[in-house]
């Protein structure tokens, strides 16, 4: 798996978007883009994937029915899904159709469209897993609902939609740089997937975590100070002044939001981004100690192995060996 890109010096532009510093941790690329082409009566059933999947809809109208989602989605040309891997679900011409298992019918075929079904109007859809690396998994599959739903109507499902026909295009060219292409093309596919979220997150949204902290206009300032400069010794009266919050109001709702008290949370911030140096650079610990805000080397170290269960050097090593 390709690696992530190294990380930008703090304080540079792109850590003043905590969207942009938390997707270069992810390691995210294309790990499979299939087609499936459709007519008459039919329905597919998928084991849950285990990695982000999305699926759009490029010509006709399907139905979606996912393990623990109350009631069948109908998803007409342009939709797009988005759902994070750990349900079973089912595509389908329509709800009251009895499924098929799809796993035989994809392993027997290298094609990149499956083909199914009988007469009548065409449907065509097309769907991708993005991989994550570990810490891609822990950032975003923790804190994505089991479904999002985007109408055609919506910029980011038209450009999602444009980005998945074109990963599909590069994955099957041979045309110099195509591979490249598709590997990038997915990381613009995971930023559109993460805005889809942003734009439809609301208070009645049950999971916790920075992304949705991203979306609640009170506490995104404070988020934004403490991704852009970890380093700095932020104090629970600053990130609340810039929330234009109490102390108080500002703890508590930092918890609903995010799920951890302020301070804890830029404590697990600070370590991501130095599991994230001691893999990809050989940046000395102290370095990395003193770029993160620690006034000794020691200081980080105890605090890495808390974090961890392993030093700093020892976590080096072991990732880069595995």
């Amino acid at each position: 798996m390709a690696a992530p890109l190294s990380a930008p010096p703090l304080g540079s532009p792109a850590l003043r978007d905590p969207l942009t510093r938390t997707l270069e941790l992810t390691g995210a690329h294309c790990a499979l883009s299939r087609g499936l082409t459709a007519a008459g009566d039919w329905a597919l059933a998928f084991p849950a994937p285990g990695r982000l999947g999305v699926q759009v809809v490029l010509q006709g109208v399907i139905w979606l029915v996912m393990q623990g989602i109350d009631h069948p989605v109908r998803l007409e040309e342009g939709d797009v899904t988005v759902f994070s891997g750990d349900r079973r679900y089912t595509l389908a011409s329509d709800p009251a159709v009895p499924p098929i298992d799809a796993l035989p019918l994809l392993q027997a075929t290298t094609e990149t469209f499956l083909h199914i079904g009988g007469e009548g109007r065409e449907t065509v859809v097309i769907g991708g897993h993005i991989d994550l690396n570990t810490a891609g998994k822990d950032l975003l599959l923790t804190v994505l609902p089991p479904l999002i739903h985007a109408s055609a109507t919506t910029t980011e499902a038209a450009t999602a939609c444009w980005l998945m026909n074109q990963t599909l295009r590069e994955s099957r060219s041979d045309a110099p740089g195509a591979a490249f292409a598709a590997q990038h093309l997915a990381q613009l596919l995971l930023v559109q997937v993460l805005r889809i979220f942003l734009t439809r997150v609301n208070a009645e949204t049950h999971q916790t975590g920075w992304l949705r902290a991203l979306a609640d206009d009170r506490i995104a300032p404070a988020l934004r100070l403490m991704h852009g400069s970890p380093a700095l010794p932020w104090s629970l009266a600053q990130l609340a002044r810039a929330a234009a919050m109490s102390r108080t109001s500002f703890t508590l709702r930092f918890k609903e939001v995010v799920g951890v008290p302020p301070l804890t949370y830029l404590r697990a911030w600070r370590m991501r981004l130095a599991q994230h140096t001691l893999w990809l650079e050989d940046t000395p610990v102290s370095a990395i100690a003193s770029s993160l805000g620690y006034s000794s080397e020691s200081a980080f170290s105890n605090a890495f192995k808390r974090s961890t269960g392993m030093a700093p050097r020892r976590y080096r090593e072991a990732v880069r060996a595995s």
